[in-house]
């Protein structure tokens, strides 16, 4: 583990390699799973907000579900969560292609600049799950069977799991905690290869 300003950083986030290939995995992570995407507390109200202009992207079960149990349910864990369409199917906010891959209604309605909200930052950052700890946040690698064509994918092109969530760790952490990260990664390297 590495300290990388209020984070604990696993070395694992450099060491193994991430690209999502949803040609080979259809958005499995929208789908499978006993619970739906975590939801940070401060979310809820963006959620709450975004809601009305995602909601003409959704499926009826998805409306439905929505209907029965909310915008947000707290699962056997005690975590809030998205719902999910019955009780274990795809998460209440996925759509799908013409060639049944999942995606986001929510990140839909984000890009077709209907909301400001993307989507819950634990479905942007994975396969990192985050974890509050005493005195800091855990950033870890989070292995799934279902995404062994990403892990495929991003060893083939050698694209560290860091750097494909460039994106959402600058969302979560900032410019500045992600370029002491590269600058982390750089010293980690060098010592990795001496």
């Amino acid at each position: 583990m590495i300290i990388v300003g209020n984070a604990l950083v696993s070395e694992e986030i450099f060491e193994e390699h991430f690209v999502c290939d949803l040609a080979s995995c259809k958005g499995a992570c929208c789908v499978e799973g006993a619970s739906g995407a975590p939801l940070a507390e401060e979310e809820l109200a963006e959620l709450e907000a975004a809601f009305p202009h995602v909601s003409p992207y959704l499926r009826p079960e998805g409306l439905e579900a929505i209907a029965r149990k909310g915008l947000y349910e707290v699962d056997s864990d005690g975590d809030i969560v998205t719902p999910l369409v019955g009780e274990h199917g795809e998460c209440a906010y996925a759509i799908f292609d013409a060639d049944g891959t999942a995606k986001c209604a929510l990140e839909k309605a984000f890009s077709d600049g209907r909301t400001t909200w993307k989507k819950p930052i634990s479905c942007h950052l994975y396969p990192i799950r985050l974890v509050q700890l005493p005195e800091f946040i855990g950033v870890n690698y989070h292995r799934w069977p279902i995404c062994a064509p990403a892990c495929t994918c991003g060893s083939r092109l050698q694209v560290p799991v860091f750097r494909f969530l460039r994106e959402p760790l600058i969302r979560r952490f900032g410019e500045s905690w992600y370029a002491e990260l590269e600058t982390v990664f750089v010293t980690w390297k060098a010592h990795q290869a001496d």
